[in-house]
């Protein structure tokens, strides 16, 4: 589910961001955008001028419009910035509806404390009973609990959160449904998930990323180069014998420099952090939104992102001369204390199919599964051991027990990965029984997206602990460009180093533990709001709907958020080049013969010049704000070829918008001028 962001057009939205607007109208709020510190001196300058001939008893109705229209210039760019905060600012309301004086159950010396949650530190163990809400942030160490996460994911289906696996975290305020568990607070008052989310949508903690810091500085040079060009038109137009006095130098300065840039840059950014929130992703700064824009390779799971993910045992098949039944025991014994999906599928399959199963041992001992055994089993209290898993790690841990292998297992095993399927081989410590068949099911549309992200320039990259022949039947037909099979946890790391060694961008995602290494390595790392806190603080975006498939939405987000700046930076520095031929010449046509050639518009006066580009320069801004917050249309095409449709829809356009917008206004002023 993705959340909404407030309308546009929003009056409740319009009005916060117009009075915030107001308050950003200060030398230290405006100092960190130098091209708009710029206008505002400009504005304090000419309001100076402008009281100055009031007083004297001049006319000073062209310092008045000058005065009033760099003012409208640095309030309309505070606007889109503040259009953009108070869009985050509505989010993030929702999500601080979700904190509220909460109560908890703190365990300690073995006994039950009622306290505020407000008294809750890191370490603290806590318990956690049906209807309550959990007061902090934690991890599940006893217990499992079906969570109501609506108020923080804006999800109204319950979610099952249990001790021991990747899917053990829990956060504040959220509301337990069904169960009770004992958890262990991860976050000190103040530093929770929730207090991180709002702080970041409502742009308190918003940084600069690199490319837009290195933006700022390339916007500051053109207006210090500009600030140079009109400190040298005094002495020009003195020579030609115009007259320019103080105000038409500063209006004429800030109808040069890139205002529509310097205004709309700051609410690009915050934008792009919006729709990663609205995509239910809390990017943990506007860094990690920008360079998930500039990926290059792609690391996807298989399960979960590729595939559903909820494997379904299909099928026995028995090898060798092994029965059946005794396929179908051995299968049961292991699955018993298998909490993963599989596991519980292998139970149903054998009672859907009519097999008289085992009762469950009482004395028994467990083996779970492990990353680097790739198998689990039960050994009875007859020491009796019974295992499945791959077909590789069963075929190893038959060969250090002399267990022969039968001689079909390879053609069992092949039939089912070349199905799409994932073999899981069952053995006992005498013999190998045979195989379960466990079918998974491309997500629709996987494919056509990995397509979307190819023509985007985006590698992807499958990684599977499935074997070779599994993995590729996938991968051909989900059609991501490589895959990895029987990959371990180490696994993703290396190919991590090894695609950064090569100069490429990574993204990958995870929810455990052992992810945590590769997701602090990678350039994006999402992680599961589900998953362990140790992923979660590894990784730099986190996805509140703990959906692998995410990450593709990520990168999207990310790509628009670099072609919006692109787009608007394209047209900002084209409108400065047409105002440039467009209102020098109306300035030194009347004086300089070889100038006025190039007067072609046939403006007014300087003066109605001058004015109408400032006009112009006013109002492109606001009219440009829409664009700025819901991002230019992302569509899929190389690099080559975004950069040529930039040119001509947003060069040439910035080039030829400007002459015909001043004309008209210039034609219009002429009526009362």
């Amino acid at each position: 589910m993705q959340k909404q962001s407030p309308n546009l057009l929003d009056k409740t939205v319009l009005r916060a961001a117009a009075w915030l607007a107001f308050k950003k109208l200060t030398p230290k709020a405006a100092a960190t955008n130098p091209v708009m510190f710029v206008v505002l001196i400009g504005t304090v300058i000419t309001a100076f001028f402008t009281v100055q001939r009031l007083f004297a008893g001049q006319p000073f109705g062209f310092e008045l419009a000058t005065t009033l229209l760099l003012l409208f210039t640095v309030w309309f760019a505070n606007f889109a910035e503040s259009v953009a905060e108070a869009r985050g600012r509505g989010q993030a309301d929702s999500l601080r509806s979700a904190k509220r004086a909460l109560k908890a159950r703190r365990i300690k010396n073995g006994n039950e404390q009622n306290v505020d949650a407000d008294l809750l530190r890191k370490g603290d163990r806590v318990r956690v009973v049906q209807g309550e809400y959990v007061p902090a942030d934690g991890e599940i160490v006893k217990g499992v609990a079906t969570i109501n996460e609506s108020a923080v994911t804006g999800e109204s289906a319950a979610v099952l959160r249990e001790a021991g696996g990747d899917h053990c975290g829990v956060i504040g305020g959220t509301k337990v449904l069904t169960g009770e568990f004992e958890f262990e607070v991860t976050a000190d008052p103040g530093h929770s998930f929730l207090d991180r989310m709002i702080g970041l949508v409502e742009g308190a903690q918003r940084q600069k990323t690199p490319n837009e810091m290195a933006l700022t500085v390339l916007l500051a040079a053109l207006t210090m180069v500009f600030i140079l060009v009109v400190v040298t038109l005094p002495p020009m137009a003195h020579f030609m014998g115009v007259s320019l006095d103080y105000t038409m130098l500063i209006a004429l300065l800030v109808c040069l420099i890139p205002t529509t840039i310097g205004g709309l840059l700051p609410a690009i950014g915050i934008a792009g952090m919006n729709r990663a929130l609205a995509a239910n992703v809390v990017a943990k700064s506007g860094k990690a939104v920008e360079v998930a824009g500039d990926v290059d390779t792609l690391l996807l799971d298989k399960t979960g992102t590729i595939t559903f993910g909820d494997r379904q045992a299909t099928r026995f098949m028995s090898a060798g001369n092994a029965p059946a039944v005794e396929l179908v025991n051995a299968a049961v014994l292991t699955s018993y204390e298998d909490p993963t999906p599989e596991g519980k599928s292998v139970l149903e399959l054998a009672e859907r199919e009519g097999y008289r199963v085992p009762e469950r041992p009482v004395s028994a001992d467990y083996i779970p599964f492990s990353a680097e055994t790739r198998l689990s089993g039960i050994t009875l209290a007859d020491g009796t051991t019974f295992v499945k898993g791959a077909s590789d790690a069963i075929t190893t841990w038959a060969d250090a027990r002399d267990i022969r292998i039968p001689d079909d297992l390879k053609t069992l095993v092949k039939e089912v990965a070349q199905s799409g399927g994932t073999p899981l081989v069952v053995a006992t410590d005498a013999q190998i029984l045979g195989v379960i068949a466990l079918t998974d099911v491309i997500k629709p549309g996987v494919a056509e997206r990995f397509a979307r992200l190819r023509a985007l320039g985006v590698r992807t990259v499958m990684v599977t602990g499935d074997n070779p022949v599994t993995a590729g039947v996938i991968a051909a037909e989900a059609g991501v460009d490589d895959f990895v099979a029987e990959a371990k946890p180490e696994d993703k790391l290396n190919l991590i180093r090894a695609e950064q060694a090569k100069g490429r961008l990574v993204a990958m995602v995870g929810d455990g533990t052992n992810d945590a290494p590769a997701l602090a390595q990678a350039d994006v790392g999402l992680a599961m709001n589900s998953g362990t806190q140790a992923a979660r603080e590894a990784g730099n975006m986190v996805d509140l709907d703990s959906d692998p498939a995410k990450l593709l939405a990520v990168v999207e987000v990310g790509k628009q958020l670099l072609i919006t700046r692109g787009a608007l930076t394209t047209f900002s520095l084209a409108n400065d080049v047409a105002k440039y031929f467009a209102i020098i010449p109306a300035v030194f046509a009347g004086a300089l013969p070889a100038i006025a050639a190039l007067d072609f518009m046939g403006l007014h006066s300087p003066v109605s010049a001058v004015l109408a580009a400032l006009i112009f320069n006013a109002l492109i801004i606001p009219a440009l704000i829409p664009l700025a917050l819901r991002g230019v249309k992302l569509r899929p095409m190389t690099a080559e070829k975004l950069l040529r449709n930039n040119m001509l829809v947003y060069g040439l356009g910035g080039v030829a918008l400007p002459f015909v917008a001043i004309k008209v206004i210039d034609v219009l002023l002429s009526l009362v001028l």
